[in-house]
């Protein structure tokens, strides 16, 4: 492994301890020391990867919504009809929510603490990644009003980001098929339109 390479494997194992520790204990009940301690080196060695613990949380929730849009693009180009572009957006933002229900943790909770421009630039990319979902759904609803459709993709994500807090009874697999189940149901009737597999 390359010296760069290494250096790029540290700063992950940093940004993936940091986002355990900020959804357990917050931003703000978090210090470098817990962040450093976890991987068992100084506090002061997070400085060799980022400036600050702000900037790690810049990063890690930069890294967020650049992933999700440049995902969400994936699922569009790939798509055949508006039906499957829709499909595949839900089913990626499952897939993201389950692996990683701590970064949904720190975003819902931590955003403010990240400063104004580089919020105003995660802001900004949310905002493009939901345009992905809205215009999808006016494929699959073009009388929907732009306003219903982009209502109901916020209200579908939100219900899928609720994985933090679910119960943990049933399995991945199961888990999964609900959340995009009900998230689709959710947008489909959201703006009028019928499900594809509907008679």
């Amino acid at each position: 492994m390359t010296r760069e390479r290494r250096r790029r494997s540290r700063q992950q194992d940093f940004l993936a301890v940091a986002a355990e520790l900020f959804a357990e204990r917050g931003y703000a009940g978090t210090s470098v020391d817990d962040v450093g301690g976890r991987l068992g080196v100084s506090g002061p060695a997070v400085y060799w990867h980022f400036a600050s613990k702000e900037a790690l949380l810049t990063e890690m929730l930069s890294g967020i919504s650049d992933r999700l849009f440049a995902g969400g693009a994936r699922c569009v180009a790939a798509a055949s009809d508006g039906h499957d572009a829709l499909a595949s957006l839900v089913a990626w933002q499952v897939r993201f929510a389950l692996e990683h229900p701590e970064l949904i943790t720190v975003h819902a909770r931590d955003l403010a603490h990240v400063p104004e421009r580089d919020r105003r630039r995660i802001r900004r990319t949310q905002r493009l990644y939901v345009e992905q979902w809205v215009e999808a759904l006016g494929k699959v609803a073009p009388a929907a009003p732009m306003e219903l459709r982009r209502t109901a993709t916020h209200a579908a994500i939100g219900l899928i980001n609720s994985t933090p807090y679910l119960d943990a009874g049933l399995d991945r697999g199961a888990t999964e098929a609900l959340l995009c189940t009900m998230a689709l149901g959710a947008l489909y009737v959201g703006v009028g339109a019928s499900l594809p597999d509907a008679t």
